[in-house]
């Protein structure tokens, strides 16, 4: 599975972004998927997690009510819509997909990654 992750960019506090994450490879709408972030000189963390069909989501507590992870296999895309966006939200976001198939994302094993696509929030 390959994974292209896309969207990120300069914003002000309070404002949105939608980033989107293109997988490619034989079943990667099978997969569960999530997005984990890295801020300068910290550790990478989960954000937001979904499972392979949509129907079991995760998030951070830092995030819950502001982020939403959704997806559209049709498209093998999964996107993370962020709204009021703080400057602490500032890092590198990468996408991520499970390296078997079928899991719901919360008990996933992350084993492909994409490059990652920097979000830096303005106060």
């Amino acid at each position: 599975v390959q994974l292209q992750a896309s969207g990120g960019g300069l914003v002000q506090a309070g404002g949105s972004l939608r980033l989107s994450c293109a997988a490619s490879g034989r079943t990667a709408s099978s997969k569960a998927m999530g997005w984990f972030r890295q801020a300068p000189g910290k550790e990478r963390w989960v954000v937001a997690t979904i499972g392979w069909d949509g129907d079991t989501t995760y998030y951070a507590d830092s995030v819950k009510g502001r982020f939403t992870i959704s997806r559209d296999n049709a498209k093998n895309t999964v996107y993370l819509q962020m709204n009021s966006l703080k400057p602490e939200d500032t890092a590198v976001y990468y996408c991520a997909a499970d390296r078997w198939d079928g899991g719901d994302g919360r008990t996933s094993d992350f084993g492909f990654w994409g490059q990652g696509t920097l979000v830096t929030v303005s106060s």
